[in-house]
């Protein structure tokens, strides 16, 4: 495990926190280092999220490719791990993965160039994905006899299992636009333009409720699990109830019928 920093974060003030990978020599490559530090850096985006310290999240990654995912010296120390020691790692992975999933603030993900193995894990768990025309995804694994078994929840919710069954088995490389068709990615722009557009996105993203959107997402989550049971129609109710009599939902009305932005908008002034 590396003594150097593999990742940042910092939070700027409006509430955006930017976690970034920071392993460009070998191109942001997971080892049990990174995921360590991301695991910590999520547990306190948990908390900061919960109190509303933090408004939304921006995963990207610096250098030219966004992760190319297992790490060959990781790798080549999990050929001497035992069952139960490859299953210490990849439980670490998975809480990484759960992690970045269950944040309760919205999750942007910036895509700048290749994407491969647990990395289109990562874009997955992600509640928005902007990516370059020059992102490349990849399901690798059965490449080198291994499966994307730990990542495959998140990203066959993305793709649906029939185009799962196919990335996942071939091991092809997805483009930018494929990735768009098939609902990986939500935007894709011209590499000159990927900073402009996470700018606008969080834009439109900081216009809205904070309170709002953490109960829309925990909402969305519940209603996946069950689309139409009496629990979630209930509960559903009790979303949109307890919203309008919050002080949150109370001042977003109020500043829709007085034609004015609600307090909770950002001054432009406090953009990075």
């Amino acid at each position: 495990m590396s003594e150097t920093p593999c990742s940042s974060l910092t939070l700027d003030a409006r509430g955006v926190a930017w976690l970034t990978l920071n392993r460009p020599a070998v191109h942001n490559a997971f080892d049990d280092g990174l995921i360590t530090e991301l695991n910590a850096h999520l547990a306190h985006l948990h908390e900061a999220a919960t109190r509303g310290e933090v408004r939304v999240v921006v995963l990207g990654s610096e250098g030219k490719s966004f992760s190319a995912g297992a790490d060959l010296g990781w790798m080549k120390r999990m050929v001497e791990y035992d069952v139960e020691g490859n299953l210490a790692d990849s439980r670490k992975l998975s809480q990484l993965m759960h992690g970045l999933d269950t944040l309760p603030c919205p999750t942007l993900c910036r895509v700048q160039g290749a994407a491969f193995g647990g990395a289109v894990g990562l874009a997955a768990c992600c509640d928005i994905v902007i990516a370059s025309e020059k992102a490349r995804f990849c399901l690798s694994e059965v490449k080198i006899g291994l499966s994307p078994a730990v990542i495959s929840p998140y990203v066959q919710r993305a793709l649906g299992p029939r185009q799962m069954r196919r990335y996942a088995l071939t091991a092809e490389v997805m483009d930018a636009a494929t990735a768009l068709a098939l609902g990986l990615a939500h935007r894709v722009v011209d590499q000159d333009q990927l900073d402009g557009a996470v700018t606008a996105m969080l834009d439109t993203l900081l216009a809205g409720s904070p309170q709002a959107q953490r109960a829309t997402k925990a909402l969305l989550g519940v209603v996946a699990r069950e689309p139409d049971s009496e629990a979630t129609r209930e509960h559903s109710c009790r979303v949109i109830s307890e919203l309008r009599v919050s002080p949150e939902g109370q001042e977003g009305l109020a500043s829709f019928f007085d034609k004015r932005a609600p307090r909770w908008t950002p001054n432009k002034d406090n953009a990075s």
